[in-house]
């Protein structure tokens, strides 16, 4: 058998070029093959079709066929979250110039914990990274009015750490108030913040966290008053379920009265940091110790793209790691970066260039545009739901996810709903529980869903409902 080909070096491009054609023409059978927004018949009908598919998965000996028919396989039985009736979770459809990018980082291969393995890379993480904590610890010079149309002027000190995403940066965000303030500080979160966050306190061995109905001030108020020793407040801009943002000025100025630490988990709400229309929703963002951004939901990127901000740069120092094979005290002494304190991971991928390639591409001008076309669409959304005489609204949309119902259903029938849809292959709608009942949800994340998109999943969704 013949050694077979490297993605890199000098017969890379010439090798890769064959089968980037091969996996892009499976895509497409796949997508066709399962013509919808994901594959009918349920989890055992699609386990079925991977099985067949796939058959031995170690052979004796290869078959030189085994990427057009596996990535054929994968097309037809995923969720497309490019289809307008896909439309469940934070789950984007990654821009093109985004998955080129990380094409470009799968090739390459460089290994972000140390200089010698990743040496542009790392420095393109540095530079990305201080101007994303810019974006959160903006500073706006005084009399200059609207924070959203004002030029940023970024805290000095501030920084940023990549992530898999918010259930690491939001664990890591804990683990920095714990080696900061000891292994007892307490946090204290509402009940609609995301579950990452009691488990990361679990996992960290914090104390029982504190948990209210929600951060309303008052109530935040009497439990900050009421509790000793150090505390971490955990607020969200961007709940899973609502997209509900807290108020983020009233509750920053709590806990600097009450010298709390403040974490915001603003996974899903950070990118409306990019749009001058909506940035303002983020107003007390600034306040928080540490922030958590997810720019594979609203900044339209490949999995994973999270990031973890920090107001003070010099909190980072509980990450530090030596590793004389990575990070020697004579190579850090003679100038050669030291990453291995930039994550809890080791090996890491430089997921920092998809990203840095979408913001050069669109510039804020384009990004901001497209966070103003998923937030109207959901307004509109809203708006259709509401004239519909057979669904109910849960509330107007704070960014771009929408809670409905079909007027006078039980939960049972929502749910029955929503497993029709999934079974069928029609619709990917999410579900969420909100005023004690069960309701359907959209969160729009697709740029390109038109007006008509909108009215029919909707028609699709009273089609379905049992009358």
């Amino acid at each position: 058998m013949n050694t077979p080909p490297l993605a890199s070096g000098p017969e890379g491009p010439s090798s890769l070029r064959p089968l980037l054609d091969t996996v892009l023409e499976a895509l497409g059978e796949g997508a066709r093959a399962r013509g919808g927004p994901l594959p009918a018949g349920g989890p055992g009908a699609v386990a079925s079709r991977v099985r067949d598919a796939v058959g031995d998965v170690l052979p004796d000996d290869g078959d030189p066929e085994a990427l057009r028919h596996l990535v054929r396989a994968l097309a037809e039985g995923s969720a497309d979250p490019a289809d307008p009736f896909c439309a469940a979770h934070l789950h984007c459809p990654p821009l093109a110039v985004a998955a080129a990018a990380d094409l470009a980082v799968s090739v390459l291969n460089p290994s972000m914990d140390s200089w010698d393995q990743a040496p542009a890379a790392s420095e393109l993480e540095a530079l990305v990274t201080r101007l994303l904590a810019g974006e959160v610890y903006s500073k706006t010079p005084r009399g200059a009015g609207n924070c959203a149309t004002s030029p940023h002027r970024p805290a000095a000190d501030s920084d940023a750490l990549v992530t898999t995403g918010g259930t690491e940066s939001n664990q890591l965000a804990l683990l920095l108030a714990r080696e900061i303030h000891g292994p007892g500080v307490r946090l204290i979160c509402g009940a609609n913040a995301h579950h990452s966050l009691p488990r990361a306190a679990w996992l960290l061995g914090m104390p029982d966290p504190v948990t209210i109905p929600t951060l309303d001030p008052t109530a935040l108020e009497t439990t900050l008053s009421s509790l000793q020793g150090p505390l971490l407040v955990a607020a969200t801009a961007g709940t899973t379920d609502t997209g509900h943002i807290d108020p983020l000025p009233e509750i920053a100025h709590l806990c600097a009265r009450h010298r709390a630490r403040l974490h915001i988990d603003a996974a899903y709400g950070g990118g409306l940091l990019f749009s001058t229309r909506h940035r303002h929703k983020l107003t007390g963002i600034e306040g928080a110790d540490t922030v958590t951004l997810d720019l594979h939901k609203l900044g339209w990127q490949p999995v994973a793209a999270g990031l973890l901000a920090v107001r003070n740069g010099n909190d980072l120092t509980a990450l530090h790691q030596r590793a004389d094979y990575l990070n020697a005290d004579d190579d850090t002494e003679a100038g050669l970066p030291d990453l291995l304190g930039r994550s809890l991971r080791t090996t890491r991928r430089p997921d920092i260039l998809k990203i840095a390639v979408t913001l050069k591409t669109l510039g804020r001008t384009g990004l901001g545009a497209l966070v103003d076309q998923v937030c109207e669409q959901a307004r509109e959304f809203a708006q259709l739901v509401h004239d519909h005489p057979g669904f109910e609204l849960h509330e107007p949309p704070t960014i771009s996810t929408v809670l409905f119902r079909p007027a006078s259903a039980t939960d049972d029938a929502v749910a029955a709903v929503r497993r029709k849809l999934l079974t069928d292959g029609r619709a990917v709608l999410g579900r969420a529980r909100a005023a004690n009942r069960l309701w359907l949800k959209v969160t729009l994340l697709n740029p390109t869903t038109r007006q008509a998109d909108l009215a029919g999943l909707l028609h699709l969704v009273e089609g379905t409902t049992p009358r």
